[in-house]
C-alpha cells in the first residue's frame, strides 16, 4: 500500500507530466489559473456548507492540484520551488505557535490568536494589524476578519448586549437616512447596519457568511418548491398574487421544517 509520501510524489509527477505534455496545461499562467482557483475554492466551500464529506474530499484534491500548479509555475520562472513552499509554511507554523514549540504559556484559544497577530506584525514588518486582510475577500468574510484582527489588540466590545445596542443604533440611523431620502447616506448607513450585525454574529459565535449561505440555500429550496407546487396546480407564479404564493410558502415550511 502506498505511503502518504508515495501518493504525494505521484501527484507531483503527474503535474510535471501534464505541464510538459498537455497543450492546455502548458498554456496556463498564474493569471489564467486565478479564476479557476476561486471557483474550486467556492466549490469546496459549498461542500463544507452541505456537510458533504465525499464532496469535501474531492474538492480538496482539486485545490491541492492548483497549489502544485502554482508551485510548478513558480519553479519554472525561478521564483520559488514546491519545497520552499512546504518549508515556508512549516517554519511559519513553528514560529507562530510558541506555546507548542517554545516557552510561551497560553490559557485559551484567544491567547493563541492574540499571539498569532502580534507575531505576524513583528515578522512581516506590517504597520497595521489590518494589513493582512486580503482585498479580494467577499465583503461579509472581510468584515469578520477585520473585526477579529481589531479584537486582538483590544479594540472590542465587552459583551453582546452592548453590540446589540449598536445594531439598534445603526438601524435608527438608517431609518433617519431613509426619511431624508438621501441615497448616498442610505447606502452608507445600510453598510453600517450590516457591519454591526456581522459583529453581533461574532459575539453569538455564528459564522455570518456561513449562516447567510444556509439561508440562501433554504430560500432557494423553498422557492423552487413553490414553483413546483404551482406548476402541479396548473398555475404560473407571475399570474398569482403575493398572498397565494405566501400561502404555498407557508405550506412548504410546514412540510419541510428542517429544509
Amino acid at each position: 500500500m502506498p505511503t502518504l509520501s508515495d501518493s504525494f510524489l505521484k501527484l507531483v509527477g503527474i503535474m510535471d507530466d501534464l505541464r510538459a505534455k498537455c497543450p492546455w496545461d502548458k498554456k496556463q499562467t498564474i493569471d489564467t489559473l486565478r479564476p479557476l482557483t476561486l471557483e474550486e475554492t467556492y466549490e469546496l466551500a459549498d461542500a463544507i456548507t452541505d456537510q458533504d464529506f465525499k464532496g469535501i474530499k474531492e474538492e480538496l484534491g482539486d485545490v491541492l492540484l492548483h497549489i502544485l500548479f502554482y508551485a510548478k509555475i513558480g519553479s519554472e520562472q525561478n521564483q520559488f520551488t514546491l519545497q520552499e513552499v512546504i518549508d515556508g509554511i512549516s517554519e511559519k507554523l513553528i514560529i507562530r505557535h510558541p506555546h507548542i514549540y517554545g516557552d510561551v504559556t497560553v490559557e485559551n484559544e484567544e491567547d493563541v490568536k492574540r499571539n498569532w497577530e502580534q507575531i505576524k506584525l513583528k515578522t512581516n514588518n506590517k504597520k497595521s494589524v489590518l494589513s493582512g486582510v486580503p482585498k479580494a475577500l467577499p465583503a461579509v468574510v472581510k468584515a469578520t476578519r477585520i473585526q477579529e484582527k481589531a479584537k486582538q489588540v483590544g479594540f472590542e466590545w465587552e459583551n453582546k448586549e452592548d453590540v446589540f445596542k449598536k445594531v439598534q443604533e445603526e438601524i435608527s440611523e438608517l431609518q433617519e437616512a431613509i426619511a431624508e431620502d438621501n441615497q448616498a447616506h442610505i447606502e452608507e448607513e445600510f453598510g453600517d447596519v450590516l457591519f454591526s450585525l456581522i459583529n453581533y454574529a461574532r459575539f453569538l459565535k455564528v459564522d455570518a457568511e456561513g449562516a447567510l449561505e444556509k439561508t440562501n440555500k433554504k430560500f432557494m429550496y423553498r422557492f423552487q418548491q413553490i414553483e413546483a407546487i404551482a406548476n402541479e396546480r396548473g398555475k404560473a407564479l407571475q399570474d398569482m398574487t403575493l398572498g397565494e404564493m405566501d400561502d404555498i410558502w407557508n405550506e412548504v415550511k410546514r412540510l419541510n421544517k428542517n429544509a
